[in-house]
Formats: structure tokens, C-alpha cells, sequence
């Protein structure tokens, strides 16, 4: 019996490295990884060895006699990838092996960011080096968009973070969570030259979390907001602010953009409150969500169905979600009527393509959208106006940044300079580097071969720091004493499963950093 690869595959590839028989495909080294679905297990080739199923660290992968109604759907999905690209082939390989150079013992390394693209990096860096790692985060919490950029009903997704913590424990690694890295020594700021100064190498991988605009009037009004900081709201993150969402009015949202993370606010917006509840979902949005009177959301793309930035796994995730029907609208033929409030007796997901806003209007606060299809233009009664439209990285005082790209400049994972010479010992990688595409396969891939680039330039004699191995120790405590560690961030782990444990669910998130300092034994300051 052949396994199956299901919706929850994050495309880490681990799979790929330990099937014997190489019949799962995309591979890294193929076209369409990281932005394929999902990866595919050949059913003609599997030797039903279950070594895939014990890689993966999200839990995806299964024998199809054993999946259940709502992934039988996935036998065919991944059979089907092999008809439509027969040049594909599997069977049996030989291992190669990389060549890995003589280093330096002593190498000293500092992460910034705690993503997947900085989780995958510290994984390189141990398995092909013998340096000593410390990892850095602005939040005591480790995760970066896992944490705060999953959705809460996609649990298994998260499990990816369960190989990273066994990186952290590492005797080489030294957590520094609650350390934010920019200019501001003022207010505890550790400065990228002050990092360059006492590593050897420093990697950057701290994302896209800066939400792009509209550029349209009244997108300023109350009641419109981006999905990163809705998404943030809605999965605990310190200091973001909620939504105006009436109880009172239309009772329709309009999500301008059609990507995963478009769908992933479509449906927390209109899921039966019950189920969220036995989600990690923040108290603070669970508690708005069963008040509000959302029954309809609209997402708005610009182009045909065609063109949609969502991926197929995502789409079906919608049709399963008790009591909402998916409509979807193609914009071409004209517009539909959506000046009234939706029908309170059913909720639904309307997907508006070739159409396009054009401004908000309110009376103080969001109360319609004015789009454009078909060559007309037409309101759309809403309460929230949330753009999905992709990210930018937040620049970082003291590093080159690419402000129109929205991202750092780089070539081959090494951070340029304004000469556009690469800076010794400076790397970006993942969304940092490359912008907001691609998952995390993806960022696994790029994380992999940034290392290697470090290393390469390591073999060709990268300048070493002169600092000793105990300096920025002691320059963290008098800059940052709150800092956490290992023990500080298995605590508030542990806390905050505690206080879901009381709830049936899996954890009660801390939405505030003094909380999260309390639970890790850390008073703040």
C-alpha cells in the first residue's frame, strides 16, 4: 500500500532525503519546488517502507488505507502529479555525499531570527561545522511566522518547530530570545556592527512582516487593516492591536488579494467560533469572533481564477468548514450585487475575480468599498477592509537595505554593500533575502545553500573576529539583562500548555512580554 502526502505538507524534504527509492518528487534540485502544493509520492514506486512518514516533521504523510474522508482526495493528487509530468521519474539512486572543507573549530556564529529560515540554518550550520551558534529574537517566544503567521486551525504546521527545539538544547547553541537587533542601544538594541564585531559570521533571517499598501483613498479609515497585522492579532502576537469589527454592521469584510494568507483570514473570519475555540487562537480575538456579526467575506482579485496566488490544498481547506458555502465570481461577466448585508442565516467566502478596489468610504469608520470589473464600478457594502497584497522586510539601522525591493541586498546569500561588494561575514536568507515567495521548503533550500556560502567563504579565509569568546556575554548583560534562554523559553512553553491543558486546548498563548518574562523567571525591567 503506497503512502500519501496530505494538504499539511510544508514541502521540508525530508521525505525526499530519506526514501530509498526517490519517489518523491518535486525534489529540491527540481522545477516547482517551493511552489508546488505539496510534495508527491509516486504510487507506482513506493515500496511502502514508511521512512518518509517517520521524516516529516508535520505529521503529512500516511498509507492511503489509513487516511480519512477528507484526505482520500490526496491519493489521486499525488498519482496525478506523476501522469501530468511523465519526465519525471523514480527508482532506485545513489547517495552523494557533499564535500565539506576543513574549518576552524572555533568558529563563533550569531542567527538573527528564529523562522524556519533561521531554524534550517542553525540545523546546517551544526550538522556541517563545529561552531558555536547564538541565536537572537526581538520576542522571548522562538518561531518567528510559525508562531505568529500560521493558522491557529492548521496545528500540524507547527510541528516543524519541534526539530528546531531540539537544535536549541544543542550544547553548542546559546539561546538569546527578548533581544531585539538594530540601533537603538538607548533602549537595549544590540547593533549589527556590534554583532560584527564579536561573530565571526552573522546571519540574517528575519522575514517579511511589514504589510504593503493599497494606495487608494480611505484606506486609512478605522476598520481597515492589513492581514499581517489581523493575523498577527489573531495568533497573540505581543502589542498587536484588534480590528474594529462592528457587532452591529453589514456584517461583510472585503480582502483585497487572493494568496494563502488572504484564505487563512477568509476562513478564521467566518469559522464557527466552537471550533476556533480548540485552537491556540488568541483569547483576545476568540472572545471578538463570537461577538461579531461577520457572515460574509469577499476576496477581491485582480486577475481570473487562473492567476490566483492561493494554492489548490488551501482552496479545498474552505469547502470543508461546517455551515459556509464558497461562491466564486468571475468579475469579466459582470458585477455582483453585494450593496446590501449578506444573509445572516448562512455565512459564506465570495471570491470577486477581475475586479480591483478603487477607495474606502466611511462616516469615521469603514462602511463600504468601491471596486472596479468589467469596465464598471460598483460599492460593496463591508465593515472591514483588510489588504493581503504581500510583504516587506523591516530594514534594520546600521545594514544596506533595498528599500524599493522592500528587501536586503544580496548575491548568493551574502549581504552587498551600497558598492555592491559583498560585506565579509554578513548573510540574509529567506524572505529577507529573497522577498515574500515560497514556503518553507523553500527557505529550507535557501538556508542550506547561504550556509554553504558561508563556508565557502570560511575555506577561503573569512576574516575572524578578534573578540574574545566571552565578550558579547558580558555586553549582553549590560545592554539586555532580561534576556532568555533555553530554560526561560521551555518555561513559558510549558506555562502556556499548562493554561491550555485547562481548557482542552492545545496551549493558552501569553499576549503581552511581561507575561511571558514572568513565566520564564525573568522580571522585566
Amino acid at each position: 500500500m503506497t503512502y500519501v502526502i496530505t494538504q499539511s505538507c510544508c514541502s521540508d524534504a525530508a521525505c525526499v532525503a530519506v526514501c530509498p527509492v526517490n519517489c518523491i518528487h518535486p525534489t529540491p534540485e527540481e522545477r516547482g519546488f517551493g511552489t508546488s502544493d505539496i510534495l508527491h509520492v509516486d504510487p507506482d514506486a513506493c515500496i511502502d517502507c514508511g521512512a518518509c512518514a517517520d521524516a516529516c516533521p508535520v505529521n503529512a504523510i500516511f498509507p492511503a488505507d489509513r487516511l480519512g474522508e477528507r484526505d482520500r482526495v490526496f491519493v489521486d493528487i499525488n498519482a496525478a502529479y506523476y501522469r501530468e509530468n511523465p519526465d519525471i521519474s523514480s527508482g532506485w539512486t545513489d547517495v552523494v555525499y557533499p564535500e565539506i572543507p576543513r574549518l576552524p573549530h572555533d568558529l563563533r556564529v550569531a542567527i538573527v531570527g528564529t523562522g524556519p529560515s533561521g531554524g534550517y540554518a542553525l540545523r546546517t550550520l551544526l550538522n556541517r561545522t563545529e561552531a558555536s551558534v547564538t541565536v537572537f529574537d526581538a520576542l522571548p517566544t522562538p518561531g518567528g511566522l510559525v508562531r505568529a503567521g500560521v493558522a491557529p486551525d492548521h496545528p500540524s504546521t507547527k510541528d516543524v518547530m519541534k526539530s528546531f527545539d531540539l537544535l536549541y538544547r544543542d550544547r553548542r547553541v546559546r539561546m538569546a530570545t527578548n533581544v531585539e537587533i538594530g540601533g537603538d542601544t538607548a533602549a537595549g538594541q544590540i547593533t549589527p556592527a556590534e554583532l560584527a564585531e564579536h561573530f565571526d559570521a552573522v546571519f540574517y533571517a528575519v522575514g517579511a512582516s511589514q504589510a504593503r499598501i493599497l494606495g487608494i483613498p480611505g484606506e486609512d479609515l478605522p476598520g481597515s487593516t492589513s492581514a499581517t497585522d489581523l493575523v498577527a492579532w489573531y495568533n497573540a502576537v505581543p502589542g498587536a492591536s484588534g480590528p474594529s469589527i462592528p457587532v452591529d454592521g453589514s456584517g461583510r469584510a472585503v480582502i483585497v488579494g487572493t494568496g494563502n494568507v488572504a484564505l487563512d483570514v477568509a476562513r478564521i473570519m467566518v469559522s464557527p467560533p466552537e471550533l476556533l475555540a480548540t485552537t491556540d487562537i488568541a483569547d483576545r480575538a476568540l472572545d471578538l469572533l463570537r461577538r461579531q456579526n461577520i457572515h460574509e467575506v469577499v476576496l477581491l482579485g485582480r486577475g481570473g481564477p487562473e492567476s490566483a496566488a492561493y494554492t489548490a490544498a488551501e482552496f479545498r481547506a474552505l469547502s470543508v468548514i461546517p455551515g459556509v458555502d464558497v461562491v466564486v465570481h468571475d468579475g469579466a461577466d459582470g458585477p455582483l450585487d453585494l450593496s446590501g448585508p449578506p444573509s445572516p442565516e448562512r455565512r459564506r467566502i465570495v471570491f470577486l475575480f477581475h475586479t480591483s478596489p478603487v477607495a474606502a468610504q466611511g462616516d469615521g469608520a469603514v462602511e463600504s468599498v468601491t471596486v472596479t470589473s468589467a469596465g464598471h464600478d460598483h460599492r460593496i457594502a463591508a465593515d472591514l477592509l483588510i489588504r493581503s497584497i504581500g510583504y516587506r522586510s523591516t530594514p534594520i539601522e546600521g545594514l544596506p537595505f533595498d528599500d524599493a525591493a522592500g528587501r536586503f541586498p544580496v548575491r548568493d546569500g551574502r549581504l552587498l554593500a551600497e558598492s555592491g561588494e559583498p560585506i565579509p561575514g554578513a548573510y540574509v536568507l529567506g524572505w529577507a533575502a529573497r522577498g515574500s515567495t515560497g514556503g518553507i521548503g523553500a527557505n529550507k533550500l535557501h538556508a542550506i545553500e547561504t550556509v554553504e556560502a558561508f563556508i565557502a567563504d570560511t575555506a577561503d579565509g573569512l576574516p575572524r573576529t578578534a573578540a574574545g569568546p566571552d565578550d558579547f556575554a558580558a555586553l549582553l548583560r549590560t545592554r539586555r539583562r532580561q534576556s532568555v534562554g533555553y530554560r526561560g523559553i521551555a518555561a513559558i512553553d510549558r506555562r502556556e500548555r499548562e493554561r491550555g491543558a485547562a481548557q482542552g486546548r492545545p496551549r493558552v498563548k501569553f499576549t503581552e512580554v511581561g507575561e511571558m518574562l514572568a513565566a520564564a523567571g525573568r522580571r522585566r525591567r
